[in-house]
Order: C-alpha cells, then structure tokens, then sequence
C-alpha cells in the first residue's frame, strides 16, 4: 500500500477504535460512543473524523447512521462540519481530566493542543446573554442545497448591478410566508430587503443629526419608544440626531394612553423586549386609531414572531393598516445573525423615498443570500426550521423554569411565553451584584437595568435578561447549574 495514503488515512483518523453497546439501538450507541471518545481525550479538539462511508463499513453499519449520528453530535455543538473539511471535533469541547477516569495523576501528553495553534482569547464559560440563536443548530445542509440551486438557477443579471428594493423572487416568497404565518398584507412591489433591524432603522431615521432633533431620514423625530428596550437602537435613533420619548410599560404592553404630540411610534408587539408579553388587542386597535388621527406612523419591530410557546400566534399589527404601519423582520433570531438579511413592509408613500435612501448612501445585502432565502422559504425549509427550533427552544425553556423551581424557588420568572429569552425578577437592590457574581462565575448574562429608558419615570425593576439559545445541547446543563449558584438567596 501507497505509504501516503497511510499517512493521510492516520491524520483524518481512519482507525477510530468504537464500542457499539447499550440501550438504544446503533445509533445510539455510536453517538454514545463518540461522546465518550471527546470526553476521555481520545478525539481531541480539532480531530477530523473519518468520512462516513469509511466508518459504516469498519463498524459494519449503514452509512446513514453514520451521518445521522454526525448530524446529532453537530447540532449539540460536539462536533463542527465544514464544506471541505469534512467533520472535525469542535475546538470548545475540553476532554475530561483522566484522574476522574480513576487514575491518579494525568498523563502529560494527553490531550495536548497543538503547539501551532494560536491563543484563543477566553471568553465567559456560560454565555446566557439574550439575543443570538444557537449557533450550532444552523440548518446548514437545507441552506447548502438552497444555495447551490439558487446559484445554479439564476440568471446573468444576478452577477450586475443589483435592484435596491432586493430580488423580485425573495419579495414575493416573503409576500406568501408573511401574509401566511404572520398576518402581514403586502405585495411584493411593497417589501424592500435590507440587512437586518440596525439597518432599517438608519434607512428610516437617516444618519445626520440635526439640531432640532429631527433627523434627515424618511420619518422625523421624535420618536415613541417603550421605556425598556435595545439601548443600541437608542443609540442609533440619537446618532442621527432622533429624540426619543419612553412610553410606560405594564402587564398589557406599552401604554398607548401616554402617546403625546409625537407622530411615530417604535413597538415590539409580538413580545415586548425584554420584557416579554404580546401587546393587548385593545391597545393595539388603539395605536392604529391614534395613528390614522394623527397621520402618524407604526415602526412594528416582528422581534420573536415566530417563537411563541403557550399561546396562539400573535398576527402582526400591520394587518390593522398597511399605510399605517412598517413591518420590520429579519432572520437573524429564526435562522442565524450571520444571515444578514432583513425586510421592511412599507406604506405605499414610502417606498420610494426609502430606496432613494438606500440607494444613495447603504450598501445592498447579497444577492446570492437573498436567493438563496428566496429557495429556503418556497421549498418549505425555513417553516421546517423554525418549528424545530420552537420544539428546541420550548424544552430550553421549560429546563429553565424547572431548574429554578428546584434551586431557586423564590425566582419569579416572566416573559417565557414565546421569544429566545426570560426575565427573573429579583429583590430590590440586588440586580447589580448578582451580575457581578455571575461575572466572577464566568457567568455571562444581562441585569433589566441596562434596557431601562433614561428619561423614563417607569419604576426600575431589578431582575436578571436570560438567554437560553446560545448554548449548545451539551453545555446548557452546566449553564443552568451556574446561574443557580450565582442568584441571591430567598429570605
């Protein structure tokens, strides 16, 4: 034999020495066989694995339960596959110390990252932070297919000067699926795509302040918000010269009554952020009422339309009126921030003046991704994601709750009827030190005091924003054991 090939067979791993035993079938016993092969340091960080076909046929298995144990140990975040480079040991997986495999010292040479590898600065062991998804369960195989056809099927013009209202065919796959699932009425002459919440807002709100607090975009200042909410968007809204004006918060949402002489309205209806909680149907129709009086505007944010758990989906308020209202959706909670795409749902007598803003001054999303988004949709693929990653997050969530019921039973906790995050509430003035500890813990997470509108007089709550998406299957456990440990204790 071509000693070369036994050199390439050694470094891809070809011989993997693995017990198929136990309960559950063959594919359970390879994943429950591959674990403890991280576990115990025999595949070390950044090991390729074999390729399918050639392990089924060492274990004498089928090749697909080879792939499907890949898959599962992907989407716990074990393992990491890139077009490629095949499947590798993901980098983060540490292997267990051997004395705790009963030995009394570990051997030196165990386990041991290459010399070649550079530092990686250390970031929190838990992130419990809000906002991002997990990672690990991107549908990267659908998305892979959905971007070969989209590339394979597009014509020349994709490769030209592109249109910024988006492609024409990702308009109209976002005219069905949002009139479907979110109770959206558009067309598609009335979507223009954009990259994401941060950019609608810069194309709405314009860049350069102005000295009366207007700004220079589309809509003018200044601008209702909820007195809890995103300080970045805050931020954004101030850079381009936007006064903002916090509207109280209570068990229904956003207190419409406390509108005043402003003419536009920034709303998280579908679950207020952070929270938590969809706007009620009465303050709903009065926003839209208020608006139409007013010859006003509705900047609905969709934040975690699609997550919702322990009720009826929650249709958008635009279906009250569409020239009263701009939808603003993206991907970044349902499918990936990576994803920079996002859409806005315009009036009719907006639409022009937002491409002019665009056109002018804001780069365009890519036009192969938006295809791609395009396929993903009308193939049926992102409903099939989004309803996985609901039952995922669901049982995330219900973990969360019991976990705290046990440990921590004077923790009320909020906002868990949808979305990709919980508020704890805590005792007056312990918020801070709490995040302090979780800080020293290696316990990354949100104090509510940091969403909190400055000019507000909304009383300040002290509670903790939890995120339950971010860690991978594996590591959720341990995360929610840590943020037990760091909470305060109950009187």
């Amino acid at each position: 034999m071509d000693e070369s090939w036994v050199n390439y067979a050694e470094r891809i791993g070809a011989d993997l020495h693995l017990e198929l035993s136990g309960p559950g079938g063959r594919r359970a016993a390879l994943i429950r066989s591959l674990r403890e092969a991280v576990r115990g340091g025999r595949l070390a960080p950044g090991t390729r694995l074999p390729p399918y076909r050639s392990l089924a046929a060492d274990l004498g298995v089928a090749r697909n339960t080879v792939a499907d144990a890949y898959a599962e140990l992907v989407a716990e975040g074990w393992f990491t596959a890139r077009q490629g480079s095949g499947t590798r040991v993901a980098m983060g997986v540490p292997p267990t110390p051997l004395r705790q495999w009963g030995r009394a010292e570990p051997l030196r040479h165990a386990a041991r990252v290459p010399r070649k590898a550079p530092p990686r600065a250390r970031g929190p062991r838990h992130d419990l932070r809000q906002g991002t998804p997990d990672a690990s369960s991107f549908p990267r195989a659908a998305w892979l297919a959905s971007y070969r056809r989209a590339l394979q099927q597009a014509p020349n013009e994709v490769f030209g000067p592109g249109d910024p209202a988006g492609r024409v065919e990702l308009r109209e796959a976002l005219t069905e699926y949002l009139a479907r699932a979110r109770g959206v009425r558009t067309e598609p002459g009335r979507i223009v795509i954009c990259s994401g919440f941060a950019h609608a807002l810069r194309l709405l709100f314009g860049q350069d302040g102005s000295r009366d607090g207007g700004g220079d975009g589309v809509l003018r200042g200044p601008l209702a918000v909820e007195a809890y909410g995103l300080g970045f968007h805050r931020e954004l809204l101030a850079a381009a010269g936007v006064r903002t004006v916090p509207l109280p918060l209570d068990e229904h949402g956003a207190r419409i009554e406390r509108l005043g002489g402003e003419r536009v309205v920034l709303l998280t209806p579908a679950h207020q952020f952070p929270t938590g909680g969809p706007l009620d149907p009465a303050r709903r129709a009065a926003v839209v009422d208020w608006a139409r009086a007013r010859g006003g505007v509705i900047v609905e944010d969709d934040y975690d339309g699609e997550f919702r758990y322990d009720r009826k989906p929650v249709g958008a308020v635009q279906g009250l009126d569409p020239e009263r209202v701009i939808f603003v959706g993206s991907v970044s909670k349902s499918l990936s921030p990576a994803v920079r795409l996002g859409w806005m749902v315009l009036p009719e007598r907006y639409v022009d003046d937002v491409l002019a803003a665009k056109g002018e001054r804001e780069a365009w999303a890519s036009v192969l991704d938006q295809l791609s988004l395009a396929d993903f949709i009308s193939r049926g693929s992102y409903d099939r994601h989004v309803r996985r990653m609901r039952q995922r997050y669901r049982s995330r969530r219900d973990r969360l709750a019991a976990a705290l019921a046990a440990h921590a039973p004077h923790v009320e906790v909020t906002g868990v009827a949808a979305g990709l995050h919980a508020v704890l509430r805590l005792p007056p003035g312990t918020e801070r030190s709490t995040v302090k500890a979780a800080t020293w813990q290696g316990v990354a997470l949100d104090g509510l005091a940091e969403f909190r509108h400055p000019d507000t007089d909304m009383a300040a709550r002290d509670g903790l924003v939890v995120g339950y998406a971010t860690p991978s299957e594996h590591a959720y456990g341990a995360a929610l054991e840590a943020l037990c440990g760091v909470l305060p204790p109950g009187e």
